[in-house]
């Protein structure tokens, strides 16, 4: 019996984890598993694009998984037991994302989160990589789920390009969220329907957290584009053809576009894992959950810390590495090679501003800006390489390792699958 590793989520963390792990492990001692709702990968950072009607390049798993042994689920994960080490799955390939949450209130311990249902299958795991992502977070703001739309997923993203292709010119587009998803669907919807009224309602003043080069850049393009900035305007509810704020102002929307924060998926919440009140698991340095060591956690899912002692935000800048992190832990300890020690820190944030315009402002290692950016058609290339390169990385999650696979130890041969990882 060959060790079993089972990847939950096959986002830009889980995908790259499994792909490294088939690189770094022999496949006569491991039986990677990578379950997930949909046959393709899905570009998140280009959910603005598709929701403007741009079509994006098709990635099947089948075509980058080709080769490397990785069995790919087609699954919905409806439960996860870490005392028992197994993970439900069901047929039912519904998109793997939270619905609207209100930061989520979870499930009592070691409950399901559904009902059993026919087909359910249990997958027994010796190691678990769970890489479940998150979705919007509708913040408890009433209305939201009942008229905004969101593009944290591809779900979202075509139902709203639907919506759009359905608006007449002068009707009016509100983006509520102030943060880079927010900037970038304001920017491109604009761009592409420059017969809209498009807003956007920031809670904070408008790109607030960049250098005051970045914030002059972004008002500029904001002007070119014909954007109208709500600053300080936190909106308090959303209603089929408006948004009101806690000022009492109502702003006019024939479509409200949600990006004011993200959730993340409820399973672990609902397990006996280690867990922060928002629902991610608890780690190390190295990904490895704190309470259930047969567990790692990458991406969104993870409560992570780097420089400064802070939280690494939800993205992908943070995320990709943290795949190599887990991975590379993973494979260290299986083989009784030397544990990871590379530091998950910040260079920059991409902005893109629209096809034509972009920002890209740097920041230190604990992600605070400088005065230094990058900006014009020169950072749009900049971000098109950078979502490329991301890509790209999926399909090629080798950076930095060596060619040849190392055996199991004896303390994990497959007569011994199922014996604890040493620390």
């Amino acid at each position: 019996m060959r060790h079993r590793i089972i990847v939950l989520g096959a986002g830009y963390t889980g995908a790259i984890a499994a792909g490294r792990l088939a690189k770094r492990l022999r496949r006569e001692d491991v039986a990677i598993t990578l379950v997930n709702a949909e046959p393709d990968f899905v570009e998140r950072v280009r959910m603005h694009q598709l929701a403007t009607g741009q079509d994006l390049k098709p990635r099947p798993f089948s075509e980058m998984l080709a080769g490397t042994g990785v069995e790919l689920r087609l699954a919905k994960v409806v439960g996860v037991d870490v005392d028992h080490k197994t993970v439900t799955i069901t047929n039912d390939s519904a998109p793997t994302t939270p619905e609207p949450s209100t930061g989520l209130t979870a499930p009592e311990p070691g409950t399901s989160l559904t009902a059993p249902e026919p087909g359910a299958e249990e997958l027994p795991y010796d190691t678990l990589v769970y890489a479940l992502g998150s979705g919007w977070n509708a913040q408890g703001v009433p209305g939201t789920a009942q008229h905004a739309y969101e593009i944290a997923g591809r779900p979202g993203a075509l139902r709203l390009r639907e919506r759009l292709a359905g608006l007449d010119a002068g009707q009016s587009v509100v983006v509520v969220g102030g943060g880079l998803t927010g900037l970038e669907a304001a920017t491109e919807i604009a761009e592409a329907r420059p017969d809209l009224d498009v807003a956007l309602a920031a809670g904070g003043g408008l790109g607030d957290w960049l250098s005051p080069k970045g914030r002059e850049h972004l008002r500029k393009v904001f002007g070119k584009l014909g954007i109208t900035a709500y600053e300080h305007a936190t909106v308090t509810g959303v209603e089929a053809d408006r948004v009101t704020t806690a000022d009492g102002n109502a702003i006019p929307a024939a479509v409200t576009v949600w990006t004011a924060g993200f959730a993340v998926h409820p399973i672990a919440q609902a397990s006996a894992l280690e867990v922060t009140a928002a629902g991610q698991i608890v780690v190390d340095g190295t990904m490895r959950s704190v309470s259930h060591p047969d567990v790692y956690a990458i991406g969104d899912a993870a409560m992570a810390m780097g420089p400064g002692n802070k939280p690494l935000r939800m993205s992908c800048a943070s995320g990709t590495p943290a795949a190599w992190q887990a991975a590379d832990a993973i494979a260290a300890r299986l083989t009784g090679g030397k544990l990871p020690n590379m530091p998950i820190r910040y260079f920059n944030q991409c902005i893109s501003l629209g096809r034509k315009e972009g920002l890209i402002q740097y920041v230190t290692a604990d992600d605070r800006a400088v005065q230094a950016i990058l900006t014009g058609r020169l950072a749009a290339v900049y971000k098109e390489l950078i979502c490329k390169g991301a890509a790209w990385g999926v399909a090629n999650p080798t950076l930095g390792l060596p060619t040849r696979r190392r055996p199991l130890t004896r303390e994990q041969t497959p007569a011994d699958s199922s014996a604890k990882a040493p620390a």
